[in-house]
């Protein structure tokens, strides 16, 4: 169905041609209005009463939202041409630019997965009592205080809300389902004319919904700033601490808790048979969210906050960012890079953001310079999540350049990675990070960008995070064979010492990715370049330390196909002639043990170190004196042993 687009050029600010974009983008178009959040408010109001519409304004959306409600009107889209593409001092041609926003704004993003998170509004406050017992007075009216003095200070009077001391050893948990355990815990013995604190006890544990901890010391979390419902605001700010207690105050009822991660733990390349593989998210996740379960992680979705890191790094994709799904991230940027050349476009760039980088292209378009007519923003839940495969499918799908801004609350570290990765594949001037806090200086770095131009062919890449990386790689460097990579890189190759491996495969019992294999007919070690992960379990299992690896990636065909890493002849047994093992390593068992070890002293012992495992039971067996020969077994009594004897007698 189609969804008119309901055009205003805000007081003649900006410059729309309606009829070139409906063609563009196919869709049909409002003539261009003036003012529709005022004076043309009727006009608006008209446009809506139609049906379905996408007004091209979000300022004024929670006009034009309440309007269609007073007209009983569908909702309406709100997409936002004006900021983006509209104000600008590039005096370029701004169409392909909205054009590719506007085939962008047309895309069914999955809703996201959510928990619900109940809330009963039980709040623990923490803090010396100059500072908590006024918090608890301001919120007993709203929820359920208990406060955690840090100090000797004395208890209120009344009982309002309950007061105990002691000092708070471990917390765990998130909004709704906090648990915490105190040490020296004392509580008030409210009986009698006059209140007396009980002895101290350890080990007392308590549950509730919210922790205010105005201590101001050590925070109970990693990351504390994005632990749902701890709020821990500097104790000496007075607007710190009266934003906190109101945040507080709302934080009763139930939530939605949006379920950021997808996790697959068969593809989980942890761990295997006690051994430790992959830790990539288990080291970058902030929150603590991602513990060891076994062979594989498992995240607390109360805990993750959404940064989208885990995900980037996972080189298995065990872990995908889900919210909204990273399939519908690879269609918007396609779809951006498609519009926009299709519009008549060349060489767009494209600059990635979270709502705080939002907020700052905002204020350059009143303020500054806006953006180039080239550079098209495109805004993610977590940028986290934007790592390598999606700036090497940007990059193919016909951009000429991605830009990323950081924000405040960005793991920085995981960002810088993902770039140096994402630069070694396609090219350092193909990628960068604008590690920026004003507006202007974001309009200036843009606008005095130098960059290569994009990809005369482009391509659309499809499947997983790996498969998507390969078929950009390929695209970018098609006259590369192998791309260096940074250490810890997801791919590469591994290296087998054939002198030290003794091919008993230890290692191919533990690849989580079947990258190495082995033969069933002889001794061999195989591998599949393009399956390996470097998750390092192979390394870590080899009895003779004969493997390391080779950060690369390989875009030749062999990448994959298997190859052979290492062979030997195999061994014959001397009694039945099936092959069973490596010919040299027998060898080797036989120099050293054969008439040198008690139990190999004669040849027909050292013989048996000759044979299959069937052959060799069976001379076991056989042999005199043999160790696994039992008692003779008795003689079995039939019925005319009995009877004999009643003959006998």
């Amino acid at each position: 169905m189609d969804k008119p687009l309901i055009l205003c050029d805000c007081s003649g600010t900006l410059s729309i041609d309606a009829d070139r974009l409906s063609t563009t983008t196919n869709r049909t178009c409002s003539k261009v209005h003036t003012a529709l959040c005022g004076d043309e408010i009727e006009l608006a109001a008209q446009h809506l009463a139609q049906g379905e519409a996408t007004i091209c304004c979000t300022q004024e959306s929670r006009v034009f939202t309440e309007l269609a409600a007073e007209i009983e009107s569908a909702e309406p889209l709100f997409l936002d041409l004006r900021d983006r593409a509209g104000w600008s001092a590039d005096s370029g041609d701004a169409l392909p630019k909205m054009s590719a926003l506007v085939a962008e704004s047309a895309l069914t993003v999955p809703a996201m997965k959510t928990l619900d998170v109940h809330s009963h509004g039980l709040c623990l406050i923490i803090g010396p009592s100059e500072t908590a017992l006024p918090a608890a007075e301001r919120l007993k009216d709203t929820l359920g205080v208990t406060v955690l003095l840090s100090d000797m200070g004395d208890a209120p009077l009344h009982r309002d809300f309950d007061v105990i001391r002691g000092q708070l050893h471990q917390a765990k948990g998130a909004l709704g389902q906090f648990v915490v355990r105190i040490d020296a815990l004392s509580q008030l013995d409210i009986t009698g004319r006059s209140w007396e604190w009980t002895a101290p006890r350890d080990g007392g544990q308590s549950e509730c919904d919210i922790i205010l901890d105005l201590t101001g010391g050590t925070p109970l979390f990693p990351a504390p700033e994005k632990r749902e419902g701890y709020l821990r605001p500097a104790p000496k700010s007075p607007q710190a601490v009266a934003d906190a207690i109101l945040t507080a105050s709302q934080l009763i009822g139930t939530f939605e808790k949006p379920l950021y991660i997808r996790n697959e733990p068969l593809l989980c390349a942890h761990s295997r048979a006690s051994q430790d593989g992959c830790s990539r998210c288990l080291d970058v996740c902030p929150t603590g969210a991602i513990i060891s379960d076994g062979e594989h992680v498992s995240i607390d979705p109360m805990v993750c906050a959404g940064c989208g890191s885990c995900a980037s790094l996972c080189p298995s994709g065990a872990l995908t960012y889900d919210a909204p799904p990273t399939e519908s991230l690879f269609v918007r940027i396609q779809t951006l890079a498609k519009s926009y050349l299709a519009a008549g476009g060349q060489n767009p760039r494209l600059l990635v953001v979270n709502t705080h980088g939002t907020e700052m292209i905002q204020m350059s378009a009143r303020f500054g310079r806006g953006l180039p007519v080239d550079v098209i923003p495109m805004e993610v839940e977590a940028l986290n999540s934007f790592g390598h495969a999606e700036i090497l499918a940007a990059l193919a799908a016909g951009f000429a350049k991605v830009d990323i801004l950081l924000s405040p609350k960005v793991e920085r570290d995981v960002q810088l990675y993902e770039l140096e990765l994402a630069q070694a594949i396609a090219g350092e001037t193909k990628a960068a990070i604008l590690d920026l806090a004003d507006p202007d200086a974001l309009s200036d770095a843009l606008f005095d960008a130098e960059f290569p131009a994009a990809l005369d062919t482009p391509i659309r890449p499809i499947g997983t995070r790996r498969q998507i990386t390969r078929q950009a790689a390929k695209a970018l460097q098609p006259d590369a064979q192998s791309l260096p990579l940074p250490e810890k890189a997801p791919y590469g190759a591994v290296l087998v010492d054939t002198d030290a491996c003794s091919l008993c495969l230890s290692c191919v019992s533990l690849c989580p990715s079947g990258a190495l294999l082995d033969n069933e007919d002889k001794p061999q070690l195989r591998f599949q370049e393009d399956a390996c992960l470097q998750c390092g379990l192979c390394a870590t299992a080899c009895p003779e330390d004969a493997i390391a690896y080779e950060p690369r990636l390989n875009l030749a065909p062999a990448a994959l196909s298997q190859e052979i890493l290492n062979e030997e002849e195999p061994f014959e047994c001397v009694e039945c002639g099936t092959p069973f093992g490596v010919k040299s390593t027998i060898e080797k068992v036989m120099a050293k043990l054969a008439g040198n070890h008690a139990m190999f002293a004669n040849p027909a012992a050292a013989r048996m170190i000759q044979m299959c495992d069937n052959c060799r039971v069976a001379a076991q067996y056989h042999q005199h004196s043999a160790p696994m020969a039992g008692a003779p077994r008795p003689k079995v009594r039939t019925t005319d042993d009995y009877l004999s004897k009643r003959r006998d007698h």
